[in-house]
């Protein structure tokens, strides 16, 4: 095939993939969310499946599949037929941990999906109850050094970001803060209430209540810059900890070989709806987004390294 026969070939796919984008969606669209009913990732998602509708002028529909910790969702969308009539509303463990928590997964993470659009982010804060004396996480780190097995800290079950977060935090600095694991987030606020445990993690949507009441307080927040909703709270970046970055975000992937003018017209249209006021108001306590197909790939790479680091420090082993 000459140089003009493949440019006239080229040109052709990009009118095709054209006409596609504008005819985009012309029925139904799917967004799997690989979780249960209910949590963040859910309620996000229903906001912006929303509005979509409206714009779109096509219904929206949720589909939750929880199941091995986002495998069965992630895995029926990676199957799915690649037009953009299915996607995937992902927190960052499915497309960035849990190719180190499972020896194998049913989906693959890097080759199954076409990246479209971040959403939101819970910037993580380190939480402590009152009667733990450190008023921030170097004050907590300088005390559990004096103090060997004085502390501990619930997470969320094995592999869950307090104890990716905390055990990163013990191996980075020497420590030994006992983990201590439960069912759930709300198991773990429930625990910290009646003292069976002083320390976790948590965001603002979880948390921000309790610390407004003087039950909670935060010692930090795992971001490289304060968040908005608890503009007090230091960053681990200031307290010298530029490492321990911990949020838990959520974002947007069609399955792969989704036509790309197809995946650029999602991602506008997501971004705008993430820029409307009112949508930040309706997702409080969350992080705004802004990033198309290219940064959220650059995000995942980002984080999958650092995500390597964390589960080897956990010294937890794939199941």
């Amino acid at each position: 095939m000459n140089k003009y026969k493949v440019a006239l070939l080229a040109a052709s796919m990009l009118v095709a993939q054209g006409a596609l984008a504008q005819e985009y969606p012309s029925s139904a669209v799917r967004i799997v969310v690989p979780i249960a009913a209910g949590g963040g990732l859910d309620t996000v998602t229903r906001a912006v499946a929303q509005r979509l509708s409206e714009r779109w002028k096509q219904p929206v529909i949720i589909d939750n599949r929880p199941g091995a910790g986002g495998g069965v969702g992630a895995q029926a969308v990676q199957n799915a037929k690649p037009d953009g009539y299915t996607l995937l509303a992902a927190q960052d463990q499915v497309m960035v941990a849990n190719r180190y928590l499972y020896k194998s997964l049913p989906y693959d993470p890097d080759k199954g999906f076409a990246p479209v659009a971040m959403m939101v982010q819970a910037n993580q804060m380190f939480l402590a109850t009152p009667e733990v004396p450190a008023q921030d996480l170097k004050e907590l780190v300088a005390l559990a050094k004096q103090q060997k097995g004085k502390f501990s800290y619930g997470s969320y079950g094995s592999g869950s970001t307090p104890q990716l977060a905390y055990e990163l935090l013990n191996k980075r600095e020497g420590l030994d803060i006992l983990h201590v694991p439960y069912k759930g987030v709300a198991p773990v606020m429930a625990a910290m209430m009646g003292n069976e445990i002083p320390l976790s993690l948590g965001s603002y949507a979880v948390a921000g209540k309790l610390i407004e009441a003087g039950k909670l307080k935060p010692l930090a927040i795992g971001s490289p810059e304060r968040d908005p909703s608890m503009p007090n709270v230091k960053t681990t970046t200031e307290l010298g900890m530029p490492w321990l970055q911990v949020s838990i975000w959520h974002s947007l992937f069609a399955p792969a070989g989704t036509p790309q003018a197809v995946v650029d017209k999602i991602a506008a249209d997501v971004r705008a709806i993430l820029k409307e006021p009112d949508f930040a108001r309706q997702v409080a306590g969350f992080q705004i987004l802004d990033g198309g197909p290219k940064e959220l790939a650059a995000r995942n790479r980002e984080e999958t390294a650092r995500a390597k680091e964390m589960v080897e420090s956990a010294n937890i082993k794939p199941e």
